[in-house]
């Protein structure tokens, strides 16, 4: 497949990546899949038009972009490519005519449960095959101490319906178990409560929603309780306003390129734009610990957010032991930096990732299974995995399985690329949920697929 009928290719199929001996180029990530949630969201809770360039295109966004239109938010693309959200105000939304059916958006689902508990009607979600075994306790169980009302299946999984308090009452709540999604639901909801809702976390989590709900105006304060524990408040009923976002490069998504580059000695690639809050820099942190070339350049803020450049030179890797307290800041970039550990010189260790289990599929057993299948020596562990690498390239060959799970689809891509005798996945349309274009971006920096 050459560059253009990579540009015209359709990623709804199964895929093989053929062996790569360099790749060289300069690139930019699709938009931030979890900021470019949060923006549509904070956009429809403002008063007056938000603009949001660099919005991540893909399904998970576009699902909560249509169901913020659905609330009420009229959200659009400009011919400028800029999207447009006409906010209606904190409280503001009307109640949906439809189910609102997310897709495979976790993200969003979560996040506007916790916009839903604060409205005096009722949503019913629903999403794919894959967002349905997915367990929402968690983001469910603060929401009901908040007031609101769930209807739900089994571990209350989707379909679900939420019915917000009437009225919806502030809450101190200690996160269980470390969650981004559950802390942002929590600090959703706070915004429709009188008073000040707060959340512990003992371990820091992604911090993208307590950035941006200052860009939109919101009080937000942010304590250290001691021991590691950190309160994060929001104080309610607020008016937001408009605000001008540009979203950063998605560091998950930069990551297969990175990972592919600094895995293949002579290459060179440099990617724009790259989003490099310190609660999502943990796997380039690993990468260089395990002797990759990676050099950090203009180095700016945009929306509230740090953003740099990443040039990547290709080098030999070595195994490493990867602290857990590392985990939240690199867990939906282990099924790559499994694919690199493979092509490292020895063991390396990853622990802390029970969280894994609970993603678009199992991932741990999922990555396991794959590296297994394409002759890689790995053990499967409760809460890690164990990779062996070869010092070069792993033998490939395999076809995996990816389970409906975007990051297992490319990180195996990657692996491919990578090996010596090609990785097949048997089904590549779960790419679109978080980098549509995929193929076409790694193809342009000389990577090979063919169906």
């Amino acid at each position: 497949m050459d560059r253009a009928q990579a540009a015209a290719w359709p990623e709804t199929t199964a895929l093989r990546a053929r062996p790569c001996d360099r790749l060289e180029g300069v690139v930019r990530a699709p938009g931030d899949k979890s900021i470019s949630h949060r923006a549509l969201i904070l956009g429809g809770l403002a008063v007056g038009e938000t603009t949001v360039s660099g919005l991540l295109e893909s399904g998970d966004a576009m699902a909560t972009a249509e169901a913020m239109t659905a609330y009420g938010a009229e959200a659009s693309r400009g011919a400028d490519g800029v999207w447009r959200v006409h906010g209606c105000g904190v409280g503001g939304l009307g109640e949906p005519d439809r189910v609102l059916d997310m897709g495979n958006a976790g993200t969003g689902v979560r996040l506007l449960m916790g916009v839903a508990a604060g409205h005096a009607f009722t949503s019913f979600f629903t999403g794919d095959a894959s967002l349905r075994r997915r367990p929402m306790a968690r983001a469910a169980a603060p929401l009901r101490e908040m007031g609101a009302a769930f209807l739900c299946r089994g571990g209350d999984r989707l379909p679900l319906a939420v019915t917000g308090g009437r009225p919806l009452l502030p809450v101190e709540y200690r996160l269980p178990a470390p969650s981004a999604q559950v802390k942002s639901a929590v600090l959703l909801a706070g915004l429709h409560a009188p008073g000040v809702t707060t959340v512990v976390e003992t371990e820091r989590t992604r911090d993208h929603t307590e950035r941006m709900l200052r860009v939109f105006g919101a009080d937000v304060t942010v304590e250290d309780r001691g021991d590691g524990a950190r309160a994060v408040s929001v104080a309610g009923q607020p008016e937001l306003g408009p605000a001008s976002i540009r979203v950063p490069g998605d560091p998950s998504s930069a990551a297969f390129p990175v990972v592919a580059a600094a895995c293949l000695p002579g290459s060179s690639v440099r990617v724009e734009g790259v989003g490099v809050n310190p609660m999502r820099t943990g796997l380039f942190e690993t990468l260089t610990d395990m002797g990759a070339t990676l050099r950090f350049g203009n180095e700016r803020e945009e929306g509230g957010e740090p953003v740099a450049d990443i040039e990547v030179e290709g080098a030999e890797l070595s195994g490493v032991e990867v602290p857990p307290e590392r985990a939240p800041r690199t867990i939906d970039e282990y099924p790559v930096l499994a694919v690199a550990a493979a092509c490292a010189a020895g063991r390396t260790v990853m622990r802390g990732l029970a969280e894994l289990r609970l993603k678009e599929s199992d991932r741990l057993a999922a990555v396991a299974a794959g590296l297994a299948d394409n002759g890689v020596a790995v053990e499967e562990r409760d809460d890690g995995l164990v990779v062996t690498g070869r010092a070069g390239r792993p033998p490939g060959g395999g076809t995996v399985a990816t389970r409906l799970d975007h990051r297992v689809a490319m990180a195996f891509l990657v692996l491919g690329l990578l090996s010596r005798h090609g990785v097949a996945i048997d089904d590549a349309a779960p790419i679109d949920t978080s980098f549509p274009g995929f193929v076409r971006l790694m193809t342009g920096l000389g990577a090979a697929f063919s169906r």
